[in-house]
């Protein structure tokens, strides 16, 4: 049995345990059906040409954990920004664990999918935004809302921001052979509200791990969203990350995502401005070792006048890993007095690595300012030889040089704990110390 097949069938094992008069009833069964008419996304398919999930089609994966498997603080400690008080919302091999988990209802709702989908009170949002900016036809996320109850609720009521940052973490303890997750969130910013989230997904084990996540975002008039993004994964994990964000006016919603590891990782990050003077930022450093593969999927649509869309993606590529770039911004025609700015700019430090970048506009309106483009090259050798005259040792001078060239990414991080650690991850990355932060 091919997992497509698995996953069809574990579905009906899955709706078996689910109260068929669930609200969610409707969606789940529209959704699998979608999934079972397209199947695994391929490489025939133009927004999937550079990324293969043939390999992972092969895997054994189990659709669901067989028992719990209880961690340690100790044992998980470095994985959260400890620097930092913080709401957590964890989940180990998909399942809730409260004990690692500190959540509130003090005046905004910092919680689990699994209970904002069966429990009344929260019926009013989850009738309004539950798959409303998902997409309908993509099957990978199709495939998340047929299996859909677990993950991160936030919602945060007008004018409220939470008394501290918000981390969503998932760990994979390597208790199954091969385990696929398929986590949901949902997060909706009322208006004039804000709220600071970190995400990241993490195996424990070299144990083969599949994710295929789900995150609405919904940001109400006026409202701030800051989110990050950490994808730092050993290299028998992989992620499918599907990210939609829908705001209204005057909204600001700035997204970072770091991408240091993991076998392949798919970022799907779709902006919907509707409304008018809104601010949409995408910003992404990515630093790839071995056989790894990262493939970066954006769109920005502006829908209303007035607004501006900022993405600045830099990659550092090595060994024989791949990255991908595709970007696209949509200008409709009523869009006008419309700013937007793509820009992707890549590094290759071996013969054996390669890029594939395609920025994309599409402009429908006169009177606009639009600009992309894209870069590949190597590190700038008169640049190289300056810092080693200087004293500087070779592999020192060429980490300082990529340093230099990711920070303007690094820069417009909001949260200064968590700036640090993305600092010491690049270090790290790039195999030097170079006892200093940007």
């Amino acid at each position: 049995m091919d997992l497509k097949d698995k996953l069809i069938s574990s579905f009906m094992a899955f709706e078996n345990n689910v109260d068929v008069e669930h609200p969610v009833h409707d969606v789940r069964m529209a959704a699998i059906k979608n999934f079972e008419e397209k199947g695994f996304p391929s490489k025939k398919e133009e927004a999937w040409k550079y990324t293969s999930l043939n390999s992972l089609q092969k895997i054994d994966f189990s659709i669901f954990p067989k028992e719990d498997n209880a961690l340690e603080y100790k044992d998980v400690k470095r994985y959260f920004l400890h620097e930092i008080d913080s709401y957590k919302i964890v989940f180990v091999d998909g399942i809730y664990s409260s004990y690692l988990s500190e959540t509130t209802h003090d005046g905004v709702d910092i919680c689990l999918m699994s209970a904002a989908l069966t429990k009344p009170m929260y019926k009013p949002v989850i009738d309004v935004y539950f798959n409303k900016i998902a997409s309908k036809d993509e099957s990978l996320t199709s495939l998340n809302t047929a299996f859909s109850r677990e993950g991160a609720y936030i919602y945060i009521p007008k004018n409220k921001m939470p008394k501290k940052p918000i981390e969503i973490l998932h760990f994979s303890t390597g208790n199954e052979a091969s385990l696929m997750l398929q986590p949901r969130n949902l997060i909706v910013v009322e208006e004039n509200a804000e709220v600071q989230i970190i995400e990241r997904h993490q195996s424990l084990t070299s144990n083969e791990v599949l994710t295929n996540a789900v995150t609405e975002i919904f940001a109400d008039k006026s409202a701030i969203v800051d989110f990050y993004k950490i994808q730092n994964d050993v290299e028998s994990a992989s992620l499918i990350d599907n990210t939609y964000i829908d705001q209204k006016d005057k909204s600001v919603v700035k997204l970072h995502t770091f991408s240091f590891g993991g076998k392949l990782t798919r970022n799907n990050l779709n902006f919907y401005q509707n409304g008018e003077y809104i601010d949409s930022t995408m910003k992404g450093v990515t630093i790839l070792g071995e056989k790894q593969h990262v493939d970066h999927h954006t769109l920005v649509h502006h829908i209303e006048p007035n607004c501006e869309s900022h993405q600045d993606y830099k990659g550092i590529y090595g060994d024989s890993s791949t990255g991908v770039f595709n970007g696209k911004i949509i200008v409709d025609k009523i869009a006008q007095k419309t700013n937007a700015f793509q820009q992707n700019n890549n590094i290759l430090i071996s013969d054996k690595a390669s890029i594939n970048t395609k920025p994309q506009l599409e402009i429908f309106a006169d009177d606009v300012k639009c600009s992309h483009g894209c870069t590949i090259g190597q590190l700038d050798e008169d640049a190289l030889f300056y810092l080693q005259s200087r004293g500087i040792p070779q592999k020192e001078a060429r980490a300082l040089l990529m340093y230099a060239f990711a920070n303007n990414v690094l820069s417009s991080v909001r949260i200064p704990e968590l700036k640090t650690r993305i600092n010491k991850l690049i270090a790290k990355k790039l195999g030097v110390n170079l006892g200093f932060d940007l």
